[in-house]
C-alpha cells in the first residue's frame, strides 16, 4: 500500500501542516499548527495546537478566543477560552483511547461580527474500523437485484450539445432507460472527436438535485479518455436552475430527501434504484463503439465518490475506482458513539431505527468497499465536516484491494484542480 501525503506550506515560511480556511475575502485569518506535522498522533498520546488570529493581516494582540473540543461531529468534552499575545496562543487539546479524530473549534469576534474556524487531529486513523455490519444475504441481495434490473430493455437517446463541444471534444446529451420499464436517467458523454478508441471514465453525481456541467469533467476527453456524467434523478440536466431549485425543494431536504426516500424497506428504498443506474450505466458504455475495450474506471467525489465505489463493487466490469471522500459511508455511526458519514441520519432526527438501520447496513458504502477487486484510489481531508474523515478511513481500511491515498488533512468538502488532473494521470498510469 502506498499512501501519499499532501500538505500544503506557507508562502512566506517554511511551516508545515497549517490550517487556513479562511472565508474568500475575510477580515479575519486563523492559521492553526499542530505539533506533528503529519497532523496524525498515537492513541494516548497529547496532542496540541499552535493558533494565530490576524485581522488585515495585523497579529490581534490581547483578542480573547472561545474553543470547544471533542470528537468528530459529537458533542464537545471540553470548552474554554484563551487570550492571544501578540496574536499567537498555544492550547492542548488532549488525546483520544480509541481511534479517531479530536476537532478543534474556534470562534472570535471582530468588528461587531463572529467568525469561527476548526481543526482536526487524528488519533491512530489506520486502525478506525467501521461500526456497520455486512448483512449476510448481502451479495444475495444485490445478485438478485440486478438481475432484476438486466430485464428492464436498455433504450438509448443521443443528442448532439453544440455548446459544450469544442475542436477536439464532441458532447452527447444522453437518455437511458434503467431499472424498470419507463423510468430513466440522463447524462452527458464527451468524447475525443479524433476517430479511435479510447478508456471510458463513468462519474456519477455529487448529491442534491441540481444542474450539470459537463465543462467540469472536460479535461478526461481532451485527453483522450471517454467520460460520463450522470444524474440520478430522471430530470434532464439542461434544464434552467430556477427549475432544479423548485424541484430540489420539493423532495430533495432534510427528512424530505431522496436519501431517506423509502428507507423503511430495502427493496423500496429509493437508491436501490440509483444503484441499478450506474449499473446500466455501464451497459451502455460498454457498447460504444468508441470504447477500447480494456479500460473502465469509476469516479467520484463525495455521493459521486459513493457511487463510484458503490459500482466498482456491485459490476466486475470496472477495472479501477477513484474517489473522494466519500458519502454513504458508515452511516450508522451516531449509535456507537462514533461519528457517521453524509447524510448524517443521527439519532436526533429519529431516522437511525431499528428497521432503518438494518436496511442501510445493504446501502453503505463499507460494504461495497469490501467487495473491491481493483486499483483504487481514494483521496479526503481531516477537516471535512460533510463527509467527515473517520467515515473515510472507515472505508479505506476496509479495502484489502490494492489501494493508495492522497490525504489532505488542510482539506473541508474540497479537492483542487491539480489534484482532479493527478487523479486522471493516476488512472492513466494504471490502463491496461
Amino acid at each position: 500500500m502506498k499512501k501519499l501525503l499532501c500538505m500544503w506550506a506557507a508562502l512566506t515560511m517554511c511551516v508545515v501542516g497549517f490550517a487556513q480556511n479562511q472565508i474568500h475575502q475575510s477580515d479575519v485569518r486563523f492559521v492553526a499548527v499542530p505539533d506533528h506535522a503529519d497532523w496524525n498522533y498515537r492513541t494516548g498520546e497529547n496532542a496540541r495546537i499552535d493558533l494565530q488570529v490576524f485581522a488585515y493581516g495585523v497579529p490581534c494582540d490581547g483578542m480573547e478566543v472561545n474553543y470547544e473540543i471533542g470528537p468528530e461531529l459529537l458533542p464537545a468534552d471540553t470548552q474554554g477560552s484563551l487570550t492571544l499575545k501578540n496574536g499567537r496562543a498555544t492550547l492542548q487539546i488532549g488525546t483520544m483511547k480509541k481511534p479517531g479524530f479530536r476537532d478543534c473549534r474556534f470562534t472570535v469576534k471582530h468588528g461587531g461580527k463572529q467568525y469561527k474556524h476548526h481543526v482536526k487531529v487524528a488519533f491512530s486513523p489506520e486502525k478506525i474500523v467501521p461500526t456497520v455490519k455486512m448483512p449476510a444475504d448481502f451479495e444475495e441481495f444485490w445478485t438478485r437485484t440486478k438481475e432484476e434490473a438486466a430485464k428492464c430493455p436498455m433504450t438509448v437517446e443521443r443528442t448532439f450539445v453544440p455548446e459544450y463541444s469544442n475542436e477536439k471534444v464532441d458532447c452527447y446529451l444522453i437518455k437511458l432507460q434503467c431499472y424498470r420499464k419507463g423510468q430513466y436517467v440522463y447524462g452527458y458523454l464527451t468524447q475525443p472527436k479524433a476517430k479511435g478508441t479510447y478508456p471510458v471514465v463513468f462519474n456519477p453525481p455529487g448529491a442534491g438535485i441540481k444542474p450539470m456541467d459537463p465543462l467540469k469533467t472536460m479535461y478526461f476527453a481532451e485527453n483522450g479518455i471517454i467520460c460520463f456524467n450522470m444524474e440520478i434523478h430522471g430530470i434532464r440536466p439542461n434544464l434552467d436552475a430556477a427549475t432544479y431549485k423548485e424541484v430540489s425543494a420539493a423532495f430533495g431536504n432534510g427528512d424530505n430527501s431522496y436519501l431517506v426516500n423509502g428507507l423503511d424497506n430495502r427493496d423500496n428504498y429509493y437508491m436501490r434504484k440509483v444503484y441499478m443506474a450506474c449499473v446500466r450505466a455501464l451497459d451502455y458504455l460498454t457498447s460504444l463503439p468508441e470504447w477500447d475495450g480494456k479500460n473502465l474506471i469509476a469516479q467520484g467525489g463525495s455521493q459521486g465518490g459513493a457511487l463510484a465505489i458503490i459500482t466498482a463493487g456491485l459490476d466486475k466490469r470496472i477495472t479501477q475506482c477513484v474517489a473522494n471522500h466519500p458519502a454513504l459511508s458508515d452511516m450508522e455511526g451516531y449509535l456507537h458513539d462514533q461519528c457517521g458519514g453524509y447524510p448524517h441520519l443521527t439519532k436526533y432526527n429519529e431516522q437511525l431505527t431499528r428497521d432503518k438501520v438494518k436496511v442501510l447496513a445493504y446501502y453503505d458504502v463499507v460494504n461495497f468497499a469490501k467487495q473491491l477487486t481493483v486499483p483504487t484510489y481514494l483521496t479526503w481531508g481531516y477537516n471535512d465536516n460533510t463527509c467527515p474523515a473517520t467515515t473515510s478511513y472507515a472505508v479505506y481500511n476496509s479495502i484489502t484491494a490494492p489501494k493508495e491515498a492522497l490525504i489532505t488533512p488542510i482539506n473541508e468538502h474540497w479537492v483542487s484542480t491539480e489534484t482532479r488532473h493527478n487523479q486522471m494521470y493516476w488512472i492513466k498510469d494504471h490502463l491496461k
